[in-house]
């Protein structure tokens, strides 16, 4: 299998374009391809293009553009994650596993529990990381688009910023007689926003200001997942009901 790289570059069929930089090095020192081989180049566009290697350096790639076709991995069903920030790198593993199972967004979400003490309203390298973790899982499971990241917002704002278009959904532990399986049965939406807690989960008063803003609870069965674990749980179900999984 070739192995495929993400360029922010515009290229189309016959063109020779140079990469230089950190993917160059990726290329000629990390996986050692040679003047030659071929790879897989997408800019997210949506079309995937087979490139030869006219030469590889330690500072600069070659490469000529020599057929393309348009990917078919995409899912039709647009589903953001609207995630509560947590400790650690566990952040990290969601916008992996996520960007697998075919998530379009995430909304990193500053919750009454996510952890006191950081200030997540500004762009820092932290944010970069987690734009540059979605870039290298999609070029690893085959995805022509890059999901995108957001900067953190506060919940109250995500919930009052919701699209009147899409089924949104706020997974909870406390919801009652209003299943997952209820919700998405009979699913028809191309859009659906999921809110998920931080460790701890969300508190009653984020709960009841999310229905306020017609966000459904919904349970996710008798046992009670981790923060990391709930919203790629919520997203695989729902990815299979849209006939976007095992297919």
């Amino acid at each position: 299998m070739m192995r495929r790289f993400f360029i922010s570059q515009e290229i189309g069929p016959g063109d020779q374009i140079s990469i230089t930089g950190e993917l160059a090095h990726r290329i000629f020192r990390v996986i050692r391809l040679s003047s030659g081989d071929e790879i897989v180049l997408f800019n997210g566009s949506g079309m995937d293009m087979v490139a030869r290697l006219d030469s590889v350096s330690k500072n600069s790639v070659i490469a000529t553009m020599i057929s393309h076709k348009t990917s078919t991995t995409e899912p039709d069903l647009a589903l953001t994650l609207y995630q509560g920030l947590m400790k650690g790198d566990k952040f990290d593993w969601v916008l992996q596993k996520g960007t697998e199972l075919g998530i379009s967004r995430f909304v990193p979400l500053v919750c009454k529990r996510s952890i006191p003490g950081v200030n997540f309203t500004e762009p820092s390298r932290k944010i970069k990381r987690w734009r540059k973790i979605v870039v290298e899982s999609a070029e690893q499971c085959g995805r022509s688009l890059i999901p995108i990241v957001t900067d953190p917002i506060d919940f109250f704002t995500a919930c009052q910023e919701v699209d009147s278009e899409s089924l949104a959904l706020i997974p909870w532990e406390s919801a009652q007689g209003c299943s997952l399986k209820d919700v998405i049965g009979s699913l028809r939406v191309k859009k659906i926003d999921v809110f998920i807690g931080p460790e701890g989960g969300f508190q009653t008063q984020e709960v009841e200001f999310a229905g306020r803003c017609g966000i459904v609870p919904v349970s996710l069965g008798p046992r009670i997942f981790r923060a990391e674990t709930a919203g790629i749980v919520a997203t695989a179900v729902m990815m299979y009901e849209a006939d976007e999984l095992g297919g």
